[in-house]
Order: C-alpha cells, then sequence, then structure tokens
C-alpha cells in the first residue's frame, strides 16, 4: 500500500530543488507552467488571472485597502511575482512526482550546456525533505561501483538522514542499520508508513534483523523465513492525537508523584479511549483493515526508546490483538480503540518510573504504533499460529553442566505468542536450550507433565475476541503434523505419536514438543537465526517469532517468522567462590535456582513476606495494598543495599501464586528471591525469557529460587526479627502485620550479610560473614 507524500512536504520538496539553481529558477519554472498546461491541469493565463486575485486578498489582509497609492508599482509587481511561483509551485508539487521536476531542472540545465552531476549533488541532506533524499540516493545506488566511488561519501550521508528521520535517532542502533539498509529498502518502508515521524524501535528492531538475515542466513534459513504483513504509524500521530482531543494537559505526568501517576492513570485511558482521528488517518485505518482480508491484527506500541540498547521497556506498553470478524464499522472502532490505549500506556506509571530509573525522564518518548496481521492458521473457529515464542542468543539460565550458554535458549508455546513473555501463574512454556535441545529441566515423568503447557492463548472468530482455553478442549487429531507438538501419557509413561489417529483420549494429549526438536531443523534454524544476529549487533539479542510446519517431500519443513528483535541485556560477568566452612548458624538461605553469578554484599535491609503471611491476605483490596507498600518501600530504600524474599513468583500475573508486583515496584532492589513449598504445588519456574526477566536483567538484580527439600531457608529467623517497616513509611495494621523490613545488623551486630553466587556450581548461599 503507497500512502501519498502530503502536499505540503511536496511543495517543500519543490521549494528546495528550485533553491539549488537561483539562476535558473524562472526558466524552470517556465517550463513547468508549460507541463502544467500541456496536461490540461491550468493553463498559463488561467494561473496569471488566479495569482492576481490571490495577491490582491494579500494585500486586503495587509490593510491596504487603497493599494494604487499605498503600495508601489515595483513592490506590486514583487509580490505578483512571488504568488505566480508560489501557485506554479503548488500545482506543480500537486500533481506531478518529483522524478518530473529532475527532468525539468535537469532539461534547464542542459539548455545552459551545463552536466546535470556537477550541481546536482549540492545540497545539505539535513535541511532536504524527503523527496529529495530519495530521489538522490536511489539514484546514486544505480550507479555502477566505479561511478559510485566519488559519490560513496554521499550516499552514507544520506541513507544515515533518512534512518534518523524515519527510524530511529538511536545512534547504536544507527551504526549498524547504515550498513544494511539500502535507500530502496527504505523506500519501501516508507510506502507502508502513515505520518511524517519515527516508526521506533520495535518496528526498527524487527525490519534491521530481516535485513540482516535477508543477506547473511544460509540458504535453509533465507527459504524458511518469513516477515509478517505490517504497517507503520509515525510518532507524530501521537502528538496530533493528542492535540486534536485536547490531552496535552496530561503530557506532564512523568514529572509527578507516582502515587499521583497511579491516581491519575484511570483518568488519562478513560480520555484516550474517548478519543478519534482526523478523517485522514481514519481513512488510512480503512484501507488497513480492508486489505487485511478478514484476518486478525496485533496492534504494537513502538515507542522511540522501545528495544533499544539497554532499555526495552518490555512489556511496559500496550500490544493488542483485533480479531477483526466485524463488520466495517465495528472493525475500524476496535482499532481505534486500540491505538487510543496503547497512546495511553505511554503515561503509564510502570513505564514512567522505568524511563526515571533509566535516566530518560527528559527524553521526549513519542508512541509510534506497528500494526501487523496476526501470523496463524485457521482450525475450526479458532486462529492461532502453531507454534510461537521468545529466542535469546545467550543463555543466562542453566539447568546442566553440559548446557552451552553462546548457544541460545528458547520459551515456546503452542498458540498465540503471550504466554512465552508474560509470566503467567498457571501455566509454563517448553524451556529449550539450543545446545541440547531435547535436554527437559526434568526428567521425571510427573513433573515434565505437571511442567508442561495447560492451556492456549487464541482468537476465537466466531464469538470476535480473544480467549483461553485448556489445551485439551483444542488439541485433537484434527490439528496437522499433531505428532511433533504433542506425545501420549500412557500408564506412567510418555511416548511420541505415530500418527495424527489417537488411540486413546486428547486429554492424554502432552505438549512436549519432542518430535519437532528431535526430527526438524527447528533448533538447527534458531540457533543459527539468534547466533547471525549476536554477531552483526555486536552484542546478544532476544527475538520473538512464530513458526509453522509445512509438509513437503522431504518431511515437515519450519517455516519462522520474525516479529521483534532487540538487543538482550545480560548480567554482568562474574562469579563468587562459595565459603565451604560457613556455620549452619550463620546461613540464611541456600538455593539452586540461579541466574546469574556474583556477589552482593554488605546487605544491609531484606523485605520479606512469609508464606503464611501472604496468603492469609484473602481479599483483592489487601494484597493491592501490600503491592503499593513494597512499592513504596522500595522508593524509600533507594540508597541502600537490600534484597526481596517472599513466597512463589514475584511478578506474576495471578497473585494466588506469588507477589503480582511489577518492575516499578522493587527496581532498587538486588536480588529477589521465591520460596517455593506452601503454594499448593506451584514451582518457581523461572521467569527467563518473560518481560520482568529482562527488566531484572537491565536492573541487574539477582532472580534466585528456593525449592523445598534441595534449598533451605531460616524463615523463623526471617519471622522473629524487629520489624522496622513502621520507622521508614506508614502503612495500614493489616499490611505492616505481612510486610516485614529488616535491618540485618539487628540480626547479627558483628556480622555482614553476603549472597554469593556461584554460576558455575549453580548454587548461592546467603550468610552473614564475620570478620
Amino acid at each position: 500500500m503507497v500512502l501519498p507524500v502530503s502536499r505540503s512536504s511536496r511543495f517543500l520538496s519543490v521549494y528546495l530543488a528550485l533553491v539549488q539553481y537561483p539562476m535558473l529558477a524562472g526558466r524552470i519554472r517556465q517550463l513547468m507552467r508549460a507541463k502544467l498546461a500541456e496536461k490540461g491541469i491550468i493553463d498559463s493565463q488561467a494561473l496569471i488571472n488566479e495569482a492576481i486575485q490571490a495577491a490582491i486578498n494579500s494585500q486586503e489582509r495587509e490593510g491596504l485597502n487603497e493599494p494604487l497609492y499605498q503600495e508601489s508599482a515595483e513592490n506590486w509587481e514583487r509580490r505578483k511575482s512571488a504568488v505566480i511561483d508560489s501557485l506554479t509551485d503548488a500545482y506543480f508539487s500537486e500533481n506531478f512526482e518529483y522524478e518530473t521536476l529532475s527532468a525539468i531542472i535537469q532539461q534547464a540545465l542542459s539548455e545552459r550546456g551545463i552536466e546535470a552531476d556537477e550541481l546536482s549533488l549540492d545540497f545539505n541532506p539535513e535541511l532536504a525533505p524527503a523527496e529529495m533524499l530519495f530521489n538522490r540516493g536511489i539514484y546514486l545506488e544505480s550507479l555502477s561501483a566505479e561511478e559510485l566511488a566519488p559519490h560513496a561519501a554521499r550516499l552514507a550521508e544520506i541513507k544515515v538522514v533518512l534512518i534518523r528521520k524515519m527510524i530511529s535517532d538511536q545512534l547504536r542502533y544507527v551504526n549498524i542499520a547504515k550498513d544494511w539498509f539500502t535507500v530502496q529498502d527504505l523506500a519501501e518502508i516508507r510506502r507502508h508508513k502513515l505520518g511524517e515521524g519515527r516508526i521506533g524501535g520495535k518496528a526498527a528492531g524487527m525490519l534491521l534483523a530481516a535485513r540482516i538475515l535477508k543477506e547473511k542466513a544460509s540458504e535453509d534459513l533465507q527459504n524458511a523465513l518469513r516477515m509478517p504483513t505490517s504497517y507503520y504509524i509515525g510518532s507524530d500521530v501521537f502528538y496530533n492525537f493528542m492535540s486534536v482531543n485536547n490531552l496535552i494537559h496530561w503530557s506532564d505526568q512523568k514529572y509527578k508523584s507516582e502515587d499521583q501517576m497511579w491516581q491519575d492513570y484511570p483518568l488519562i485511558l478513560a480520555d484516550f479511549k474517548a478519543g478519534a482521528f482526523p478523517p485522514s488517518i481514519s481513512q488510512y485505518l480503512e484501507t488497513i483493515l480492508a486489505m487485511s482480508g478478514g484476518r486478525p491484527l496485533i496492534v504494537r506500541s513502538s515507542s522511540l526508546l522501545e528495544d533499544n540498547f539497554g532499555t526495552a521497556f518490555a512489556g511496559k506498553y500496550e500490544s493488542i490483538f483485533l480479531p477483526n470478524q466485524g463488520n466495517p464499522e465495528e472493525n475500524l472502532r476496535a482499532l481505534i480503540l486500540a491505538m487510543a490505549s496503547i497512546y495511553a500506556s505511554a503515561l503509564h506509571p510502570s513505564a514512567l518510573v522505568y524511563r526515571k530509573n533509566r535516566g530518560l525522564q527528559d527524553y521526549d518518548e513519542r508512541m509510534a504504533l506497528l500494526i501487523q496481521v496476526v501470523e496463524g492458521q485457521k482450525h475450526g473457529k479458532y486462529y492461532f499460529p502453531e507454534l510461537a515464542g521468545v529466542g535469546f542468543s545467550h543463555n543466562t539460565y542453566r539447568w546442566s553442566p553440559q548446557i552451552r550458554a553462546k548457544d541460545g535458549f528458547i520459551r515456546l508455546v503452542w498458540g498465540l505468542g503471550t504466554r512465552s513473555v508474560d509470566r503467567v501463574g498457571n501455566d509454563y512454556p517448553r524451556l529449550i536450550a539450543l545446545s541440547h535441545p531435547t535436554l527437559n529441566p526434568s526428567t521425571n515423568q510427573k513433573n515434565i507433565l505437571r511442567y508442561s503447557q495447560q492451556y492456549i492463548d487464541l482468537i476465537n472468530l466466531e464469538k470476535n475476541v480473544m480467549e483461553t482455553l485448556p489445551v485439551h478442549q483444542v488439541l485433537g487429531s484434527q490439528i496437522p503434523n499433531l505428532r511433533y507438538f504433542a506425545q501420549i501419557s500412557s500408564e506412567g509413561y510418555i511416548h511420541s505419536l505415530h500418527s495424527n489417529l489417537l488411540d486413546g483420549s486428547p486429554k492424554d494429549l502432552v505438549l512436549t514438543f519432542e518430535d519437532l526438536l528431535s526430527k526438524t531443523k527447528f533448533p538447527a534454524l534458531m540457533r543459527e537465526m539468534l547466533m547471525t544476529l549476536e554477531n552483526e549487533y555486536r552484542t546478544p539479542v532476544d527475538l520473538e517469532f512464530t513458526a509453522r510446519l509445512e509438509n513437503t517431500p522431504d518431511g515437515p519443513q519450519p517455516l519462522l517468522t520474525l516479529i521483534q528483535c532487540r538487543p538482550l541485556t545480560t548480567f554482568k560477568e562474574g562469579f563468587s567462590l562459595i565459603p565451604k566452612d560457613i556455620p549452619d548458624k550463620d546461613v540464611l538461605f541456600s538455593a539452586s535456582t540461579l541466574v546469574a553469578g556474583g556477589t552482593v554484599e554488605p546487605i544491609e535491609y531484606i523485605i520479606s513476606v512469609s508464606a503464611d503471611d501472604y496468603f492469609s491476605l484473602k481479599t483483592e483490596k489487601a494484597r493491592y495494598a501490600l503491592e503499593r507498600t513494597i512499592g513504596r518501600l522500595n522508593a524509600a530504600l533507594k540508597k541502600e543495599t537490600f534484597i526481596c524474599i517472599g513466597p512463589g513468583r514475584w511478578g506474576t500475573s495471578n497473585p494466588d501464586l506469588g507477589i503480582h508486583v511489577d518492575y516499578a515496584d522493587i527496581f532498587n532492589t538486588k536480588a529477589l528471591v521465591e520460596v517455593a513449598g506452601k503454594l499448593q504445588g506451584v514451582s518457581t519456574e523461572p521467569s527467563l525469557g518473560t518481560h520482568f526477566f529482562q527488566d531484572l536483567m537491565e536492573g541487574q538484580i539477582y532472580p534466585l529460587g528456593i525449592w523445598p527439600g534441595q534449598d533451605f531457608i531460616d524463615q523463623a529467623r526471617l519471622d522473629k526479627a524487629p520489624n522496622q517497616l513502621l520507622e521508614w513509611i506508614d502503612a495500614d495494621p493489616v499490611t505492616a502485620k505481612v510486610l516485614r523490613l529488616i535491618k540485618t545488623r539487628e540480626m547479627e551486630a558483628d556480622a555482614i550479610l553476603t549472597l554469593a553466587m556461584d554460576d558455575r556450581s549453580g548454587k548461592a548461599l546467603c550468610y552473614f560473614k564475620r570478620s
């Protein structure tokens, strides 16, 4: 789909082109008027008559009621000539492309015996309009290597300026992108873009990764790769939306207190959802809907800082699925509501606190949008991709010594990828170490069943909604290539299917992806894709993808769709030798679910919530009060070294399975310790690969898991320690009973609390170190 260039942009392009040739401007405009007359648009005399009337109107606006006496003939001629020139430029820019103007300029130059190339490069790309940059860049790229050599630097400058204007102004991104994108590539992006602003970080990362793989991937990977159909809404549309809907008064949210941010956000969301777009933008959105052919869409945030080096903004902004199964008016309204909601999420407290913590509070963080057709297949009344997940080129979590970190890691799910990036409370993705794809974190059959995927996110086409269903309501022999995704559990054993014909019930199926990993090229292709991108990005990366199997005479072949790619923040290199002679009385806890090596000392405070106390909170209101109090305590302790210890999963979306906090509530802590045991069988499954985990890595916050039976925690010692909570902040009586703030020097006056983590052995020990 081609978005027409705005009249004002093309007018500026014509004007600046003529400024380059002041001595020829008269002749060039004469040829332009001749072209207008030749095409029957307007003849020269009609244009002059219109210009005279416009000049008279301009006199009246200036208060010249008797122009014959108030303006000299010389000034009148200058005024009339200026209006004739302006109308010539306007008519021409409205009816012709830049290539026609270029031909006219070259004709005028030839009449003077001037070689076009002698002057055509004499302009400042930083000030030139995009039309001129594309025209000149495409022309330069068409030259032979020998012809281009004298102008290579100018071509590089043009590409950099276009990348900064259209895609991203982040220098680390530009430094890589300029070596990969051609002007033709950028022109193709522009064909799918609305607005003059940048397309933002999420779109930028996807496009750069795709361009790198187009050239560097092996033949097998290139044949397997697909790109989603995508449209880009420039960041300038965000401010236009706020302006036309009188929402500018909310733009100072980032300078308010966190409490005020939370108080205001419901009002902000309501105001944004009540907004509307101008007709020109609504028409563009109608075109996108028409071109989607009734397939579901996803509207994704793509802010200017998102998915950048060191600032992933993982999960901070909204992404919204649209089933797109209503009538045209309903689909358009749903699309506009989704866009408005994502615009509002730019002012969400979690995003604003994240920016402040990263030193980005004063950056003009505008929100661009990425609208994509959802990759997937129709299965009866349901629509979803066969496979979706997130991949990491560096595996920070190794559950076996033989796993190689440099080969990468995947979280894989069946259905929409939401369950792979969010830490849902009631489900588990398949964790895949790409160095040993079939090596399961657990060899125990009972645990494999328990920690397999239990639910699927999908789009119900009949109901026109996104749903979450138990996998057994969808799994069955009607699913193509079922045996590559599922195995069957029978009499205490799990074994592969030999075909799609089931001997037992669909309830006996277990999503293990075992045959996908052992009998297709999927792991090898994913490993190559991650390693290729890491090499070119010159840093580890993570990406989101969907995949499906295509049946061929050579067997099922994976087809991969790249959805997102961004630089991956990892924990700083380091390990800590754990002393072997620590007395039992000095050990506070040990842990064996470990993400990285390092040391935290001295730990001055511990934020502690016991399982018994947490689950005594029966109401949503009480648990919400706890979350908000933890957030305030985190802010109060910003200059202290502290860790957090709590039951189940920190950051879970289900408060029944752990403490439902955001990154904004805990970003000052040095470690998050998850204690399993009293959660009705819920494990502390590593959050690796989720948006929450991305935040922890960026903040260099160590996540640890304490497992019953193999690890230790002296919970009684924590429960008996004096609670200093009310000396730091106010809290209601119920919360003050559950949430404990412990000063470690009051536990042991003559020792410092140390957390030592050894990546090589996969062990951690928190103990009192005595001098």
